[in-house]
């Protein structure tokens, strides 16, 4: 599914089993979008599991005065990709009387935000919350109103304004105050609410000449609806900790110490730890699965 580019570096069984993604430090090329074009193929494609999330997929379609398909059979996991000018009321919803938003129109599927940092901050803020509880809730003066959104959030951003940050072949033309001042427009809480953080270096031309074949986007999906399928409902953390083994469980503890992760973070290190050791068939999540999940956290993009 990505020639030039190996699977421990990017690896979308995880993401398209539900976690939601920041990709740091992109640089310009095709590819983080090359692994977007799967995670997105594999989305609309694949048919919704359940005949009550068709229906609420259909639902919303109607709400907002999209076509509806004639059978739930027929209905796809929606695809969103807003503009970056998008305003609060755009992505989150709003107008009266009350739309949904690019969040609800995207939920059971994937929301794309390129150039996250060029959104204005209070507009990618309001995802805080969204991204915590899965819902948003408009109250107007006469009435309120509450809609799903649990969408797989995907978003993407350059490590500076030139796009050139770190890169070890080209000179970055923004100095370190300005690098600080761009990261610094999306803030530390909204990035801990992402549970995979990847940085996508640049292809090089050596690698484009490839001609060894991966997996391709039916076998990806393939493997992550029965991954679906067996995890179920995500436990408590306490029901979490009881499925990993003990070194697995120091680890983690250590990592979050040394990396000065939050609560946050740790809990969602151990999910998605959980989803690695069910990609791996292993019911115990063990220390290579939470190791690998500890890669995908990190604390900003590296300069």
């Amino acid at each position: 599914y990505l020639q030039s580019t190996p699977t421990e570096e990017l690896n979308p069984p995880p993401l398209m089993t539900g976690a939601d993604l920041i990709a740091l430090g992109l640089r310009p090329g095709p590819r983080f979008q090359m692994l977007l074009e799967q995670v997105r193929d594999a989305q609309l494609e694949g048919r919704i599991a359940t005949r009550e999330e068709a229906l609420e997929v259909a639902t919303i379609l109607g709400a907002a005065g999209f076509g509806v398909p004639h059978a739930l059979s027929e209905v796809r996991r929606p695809f969103r990709a807003p503009h970056h000018t998008a305003s609060a009321a755009a992505l989150i919803g709003g107008g009266d009387p009350v739309r949904p938003g690019e969040v609800t129109l995207a939920h059971g599927g994937v929301l794309f935000l390129d150039e996250l940092p060029e959104l204005r901050r209070d507009v990618i803020e309001t995802l805080r919350t969204t991204m915590e509880q899965g819902r948003v809730t408009i109250a107007r003066a006469r009435y309120r109103v509450d809609m799903p959104a649990q969408p797989l959030i995907v978003a993407a951003m350059n490590p500076c304004p030139c796009g050139y940050a770190g890169d070890p072949h080209r000179t970055c033309a923004c100095g370190p105050e300005r690098i600080a001042r761009y990261q610094s427009r999306v803030s530390g809480p909204l990035l801990d609410r992402f549970d995979l953080h990847v940085s996508v270096p640049r292809v090089k031309a050596r690698a484009l000449r490839s001609t060894q074949a991966g997996e391709t986007s039916a076998e990806v999906r393939s493997r992550v609806e029965r991954v679906r399928a067996d995890l179920g409902p995500t436990p408590p953390l306490d029901a979490l900790l009881a499925q990993t083994e003990p070194e697995a469980v120091t680890l983690l503890e250590t990592a979050v110490e040394r990396m000065q992760l939050s609560a946050r973070a740790y809990g969602k290190a151990l999910r998605v730890a959980r989803t690695i050791a069910a990609l791996d068939a292993r019911a115990k999540i063990a220390r290579p699965h939470v190791a690998e999940a500890l890669q995908y956290r990190s604390t900003r993009v590296a300069a």
